[in-house]
C-alpha cells in the first residue's frame, strides 16, 4: 500500500473520530473500527501510533 493511501486512511479514521465525538452511533464505531483493522493489517502497528509519531 501507497503512502497517499496510507493517508488517505488516516484522514478518514480522524474525519469520523470526530463525527463519533459529536454524536455517537454504532454505524460509526464500526467504520472506525474496520478503518483501524486495515491499517493495522497493511502496516503491523495501531492508528493510534501513527497519532503519536505526528505530535
Amino acid at each position: 500500500m501507497k503512502k497517499s493511501e496510507l493517508r488517505r486512511i488516516v484522514a478518514s479514521y480522524k474525519e469520523l473520530k470526530i463525527k463519533f465525538q459529536k454524536t455517537p452511533s454504532n454505524n460509526l464505531m464500526k467504520k472506525l473500527k474496520e478503518i483501524e483493522h486495515r491499517y493495522f493489517h497493511e502496516t503491523g502497528r495501531s492508528i493510534e501510533w501513527e497519532f503519536k509519531q505526528v505530535k
